[in-house]
């Protein structure tokens, strides 16, 4: 099988004592091909560091985290990324999006960086990577004002409705699946099988969000198999056959 972690934070510093391990692992289940999406232009050198380390196996995105917008240096923030953006080759922009979880007072400066940087990923051809955290209608308004044939990408770690979920792909974005579905209750694996796997990717978001049983530890690309064999079950279909559709998605959209 072939699979690709399409969001995995490997140069974080949770890896830094064994990265090499780390990928060893998950290139012996089967994980070969890695992304890594940036919180801000200040991860960008140790993402193109490891990126150089593992040519053709790990993946750099630029991006300016919605955790990260500081109404105070945010105009001197998104330069510098659109400065990286235009000098060197990213496979796509993320991660971006809106967070409202735990405070609301930089709204309209995340619509703004949102917004922003999906026209810069249009303007380059690149798909992006969608952080959204009880912003639902925030993001939704913002696609909206956005969508046109190059609007592409994932909704990074989709925790919402079915509803939610057909208006994603209806704006021509797949959904990032990870550990989250083989939470118990979750909701999402409730309703999966009703989406096409054509309109999925898979991720991790490590080292956050570890997959039952290992939740509360470290997450870690090995750990998509776990999501697979969940995948599995939710849609009755062997994992190589999921494998194999999944793997297209990820060609189609990023290679």
């Amino acid at each position: 099988m072939k699979i690709t972690d399409t969001h995995t934070h490997l140069y974080m510093k949770e890896f830094d004592e064994d990265i090499n391990f780390v990928i060893q692992k998950a290139f012996h289940e089967g994980i070969n091909r890695f992304l890594l999406p940036s919180i801000d232009s200040s991860s960008i050198p140790n993402i193109l560091k490891l990126e150089k380390k593992y040519p053709n196996v790990c993946f750099s995105m630029i991006g300016l985290h919605p955790n990260k917008v500081d109404p105070y240096s945010l105009e001197k923030e998104l330069q510098n990324i659109k400065t990286w953006l235009w000098k060197h080759s990213f496979i796509s922009v993320g991660e971006i999006g809106m967070d409202l979880h735990l405070e609301k007072k930089f709204v309209s400066e995340q619509e703004y960086a949102f917004q922003t940087q999906i026209q810069w990923a249009k303007q380059k051809k690149l798909p992006v990577v969608i952080h959204c955290r009880k912003a639902f209608d925030q993001v939704f308004h913002i696609l909206s004002k956005e969508k046109n044939s190059s609007l592409k990408g994932v909704f990074h770690c989709f925790s919402g409705t079915f509803r939610q979920a057909q208006k994603i792909i209806d704006f021509g974005i797949k959904l990032g699946i990870g550990g989250m579905i083989t939470f118990k209750n979750n909701h999402v694996s409730q309703f999966l099988h009703r989406i096409n796997l054509n309109h999925i990717v898979l991720e991790t978001d490590s080292p956050y969000l570890s997959p039952h049983p290992f939740r509360g530890k470290r997450n870690e690309p090995k750990n998509l198999t776990i999501i697979l064999k969940k995948l599995s079950q939710i849609y009755s279909t062997s994992e190589e056959k999921i494998s194999d559709i999944i793997h297209l998605n990820v060609e189609k959209l990023f290679f």
